[in-house]
């Protein structure tokens, strides 16, 4: 996975916080960390043993 770089811009309209920006990436870099870790490919969501396929 690239970089990934977060601005945070302050507003005073909802949602408020900086916890989401995290969010995102976590599934495709998961789905990458299998891949290297199995050479199996994650290929539905959500993600399950059945939806791992082999490359």
């Amino acid at each position: 996975m690239p970089s990934v770089t977060v601005h945070i811009v302050q507003s005073p309209e909802p949602p408020t916080g900086v916890g989401e920006p995290g969010v995102p990436p976590s599934g495709p870099a998961l789905a990458n960390a299998i891949y290297a870790a199995t050479g199996k490919r994650i290929t539905q969501l959500p993600m399950s043993k059945q939806g791992i396929t082999f490359v």
